[in-house]
């Protein structure tokens, strides 16, 4: 008897061992400004704990981040919707009693498959801002989360408000109770972006961003600082989407009056999805783009260094990216067909818009009016450099479609009155310009580039009413500087050699239709011309024709000799 109470007490105290194992095990200790790495396993809750907190902290901010699988962050070892968020970029905000020095939150994943992530702690004093303490649009009471939400025009960054901070055991001070300057009313928010390295989609590279601007100080000293919105603003930011492109977005809220700050709960974004297997993240570029702009790419090659010199190919080049432009932008306004099928049919149109500016040129001989449609090109192109540049992102212009659009148009007509004058000069920096261009986009098909989002921004504008409001912001790394300097070199070097080669030729090759008719002109009144003797193309077709149904005469000789 007594030996079998001995194994029971000792199958007991082997169970509980496993069970204080186990615990210890889902136990991870965070060091305030720290980041940590944790990795979920399957049906597993976390213990995030926080000890030895100094009674000056009056709350703690606990933020974790993936970087595509939801996480689950919550208050209890059970979440529930009140006290719980899931997502990749999730943070919990805990003030803290006057006694207290420990602090536990739990992780778990929600769709019950092993993941891993990140998280770090930042505490705060009294005296600093408490984000989304004043929340009324999201689940949670105190929500201090950067909400991001896409497309594929825009980016939408909305947060919740914050309010003054209080220290421990003080009530809250009151959200909307009135808009004095001792209340939450005069605090300012500062929207911040942070661009991660590009064509580089590895969580290492998204964790090391994360972990450089987790904090205020990080965020102000190398993020970009892209908006101040006021208490009595929406708390809402639009920027542009730049697809496979890491973007982290945080909003740092200041008390101007005691010059103090904290930080929103940062989060990430590449406007694209990395779990579809149609056209995620990994599969960006689809096959119908690559194929058009890397035959668009070759055509700009030969263009840029012997367009003038083969006038008619030139001419058929840029009718057909004008009309392709034009009309890709009103199927896709008026008709629901998909991408591929849009592309398609503008490229068909396309191909009919440049067969009808070369037979244009070909019937009517009119040089100036297909160099004002080659003008025109370089205009639209001039004015979408112009409002790339941080010059489009002035109030003005995010206002005003009617401003947008008016000085685009302005900008894109001035540059064909040069042409006027230098007709050919103009028509060969056309070619150079546009054509090395056209290669830049083609190789943005199989590497990102930022210099796509020159005309692309004008297209998303043409597409969607709403992107005016729009932050158009991209990254400049070292791929885009490459490329600037390939787009240089190239134009430079096709305008030299064909204003070099076409120096001593006519500035423009003659019509062949003009041409044919001066020829029979000729012909008809020069009597000296031995062809002019000779049968039109009609009399010779009836001629021949007359032979091949006229019977055979039998051979022999018909005359008599002659003497």
């Amino acid at each position: 008897m007594v030996l079998w109470v001995c194994c029971a007490l000792l199958l007991l105290h082997v169970q509980l061992v496993r069970d204080v194992g186990a615990q210890v095990e889902n136990r991870v200790t965070f060091l305030p400004g720290t980041f940590q790495n944790v990795s979920i396993s399957q049906n597993e809750t976390v213990q995030a704990v926080v000890s030895r907190i100094l009674p000056e902290v009056a709350f703690i901010t606990l933020q974790f981040h993936t970087q595509h699988r939801n996480a689950t962050l919550s208050y209890s070892r059970v979440p529930d919707q009140s006290s719980s968020l899931t997502g990749v970029d999730s943070g919990l905000l805990s003030a803290l009693e006057p006694s207290q020095t420990t602090l536990s939150l739990f992780l778990s994943s929600p769709d019950s498959e092993a993941m891993a992530g990140t998280g770090v702690i930042l505490l705060y004093s009294g005296s600093d801002p408490v984000p989304g303490a004043c929340n009324s649009e999201f689940s949670l009471e105190v929500d201090p989360n950067v909400y991001i939400h896409y497309n594929l025009y825009e980016t939408t960054v909305r947060f919740a408000p914050a309010n003054l901070g209080y220290e421990r055991g003080q009530t809250p001070p009151a959200c909307d109770e009135s808009t004095d300057t001792n209340t939450r009313w005069r605090l300012q928010y500062d929207v911040y972006q942070y661009f991660l390295p590009e064509n580089d989609l590895s969580e290492s590279s998204l964790f090391s961003g994360l972990q450089a601007v987790a904090d205020v100080q990080q965020m102000t000293a190398i993020g970009k600082r892209v908006m101040t919105l006021l208490s009595t603003d929406k708390s809402t930011s639009v920027f542009n989407s730049i697809p496979g492109q890491g973007v982290i977005y945080s909003v740092i809220v200041r008390d101007p009056l005691l010059n103090t700050s904290s930080s929103y709960v940062p989060a990430h974004t590449y406007a694209c999805s990395f779990t579809s297997t149609l056209d995620g993240c990994q599969t960006l570029g689809k096959v119908s783009t690559k194929v058009f702009f890397t035959i668009s790419g070759l055509a700009g090659l030969f263009v840029c260094f012997f367009g003038h010199r083969f006038f008619k190919c030139e001419l058929f080049c840029m009718g057909f990216s004008f009309s392709a432009f034009f009309f890709f932008v009103l199927i896709t306004r008026t008709t629901d067909l998909h991408y591929d099928e849009r592309l398609a049919v503008s490229a068909v149109l396309g191909v009919v818009g440049g067969v009808l500016l070369v037979m244009s040129w070909w019937r009517f001989g009119s040089v100036m009016a297909c160099v004002v449609v080659v003008g025109l090109m370089l205009g639209f192109l001039v004015a979408s450099v112009v409002l790339f540049t941080p010059l489009g992102d002035l109030d003005a212009f995010r206002n005003s479609d009617a401003v947008f659009w008016v000085t685009f148009c302005c900008i894109m007509l001035v540059v064909p009155l040069f042409f006027l004058r230098w007709p050919r000069e103009g028509n060969i920096c056309t070619c150079g310009v546009v054509g090395a261009y056209a290669v830049v986009l083609a190789i943005n098909a199989y590497v990102y580039t930022s210099l796509s989002f020159i005309t692309l921004n004008i297209l998303k504008r043409l597409l969607n009413t709403n992107f005016s409001a729009a932050f158009t912001d991209v990254p400049f790394q070292t791929v885009d500087y490459v490329l600037i300097t390939a787009w240089v070199v190239l134009g430079v070097c096709g305008m030299v050699l064909q204003l070099y080669r076409e120096r001593a030729r006519p500035f423009f090759p003659p019509s062949p239709y003009l041409m044919w008719q001066q020829e029979r002109e000729r012909r008809k009144t020069n009597v000296l011309d031995p062809s002019h003797h000779f049968p039109s193309l009609p009399s010779r077709l009836l001629e021949r024709a007359r032979q091949l149904t006229r019977r055979r005469e039998p051979a022999g000789e018909h005359t008599p000799l002659l003497l």
